[in-house]
């Protein structure tokens, strides 16, 4: 019997787009793409999610790569402020975090995310008063699809896996889940409706 509901962060919850907070900064579309990509798609970002090294040594390092001061300014101020800009509510997310809870599930997050977000998290996931406990793969040094990533969130909370429904936008976590022993759903689609027929086939399974 399902007892929880288990949600990943990006594209479930919220929607993410990484140039947001440079676009902020900046009207200079080709600067934008530069500081955007050396920002958001680096392995500096995928380390910090992974807790292995500190915003300091990110930022050092991804400044090392741009070449003008101009480009490194708007780096700096996009690295600060990301977490202001780069994330909004998921339209209609809210909506159903409170009628699974109002129906007796207990809700829980598991997210790739960095430790920045432990700071803000609570501007940042909708419901939030609704959540059960919150985990993000910085915490514990590894990431989804990882099975040390579902075994560090299964002891955090004492969750069984079988009493977990896991709902991610990435196929490679829910496989990673099942493998666990948790069954899931890929909202790759963004499709509420059809989420909410699999969830609802949940009570008679």
């Amino acid at each position: 019997m399902i007892k929880n509901i288990v949600f990943d962060m990006g594209k479930v919850l919220v929607e993410y787009e990484g140039d947001r907070v440079c676009h902020h900064f900046s009207e200079d579309e080709a600067l934008i793409r530069k500081v955007s990509t050396a920002v958001f798609v680096s392995p500096e970002w995928l380390m910090l999610d992974m807790g292995i090294i500190s915003e300091e040594e990110g930022l050092s390092q991804i400044l090392a790569r741009l070449d003008t001061e101009e480009e490194k300014e708007l780096a700096r101020k996009s690295f600060a402020h990301w977490h202001e800009y780069n994330m909004y509510h998921k339209e209609g997310m809210e909506e159903l975090v409170r009628e699974l809870k109002e129906e007796g599930y207990r809700i829980y997050l598991c997210s790739n995310a960095s430790v920045r977000l432990l700071t803000c998290y609570h501007q940042v996931i909708p419901a939030i008063d609704c959540f059960d406990g919150i985990f993000f793969s910085a915490e514990v040094k590894c990431m989804k699809p990882q099975k040390e990533m579902y075994e560090h969130f299964f002891e955090r909370f004492g969750l069984k896996p079988e009493e977990c429904f896991f709902i991610d936008d990435l196929e490679r976590n829910i496989q990673g889940a099942k493998a666990c022993g948790m069954d899931g759903y890929c909202f790759a689609d963004g499709d509420r409706e059809r989420l909410k027929i699999r969830l609802a086939s949940l009570k008679k399974g």
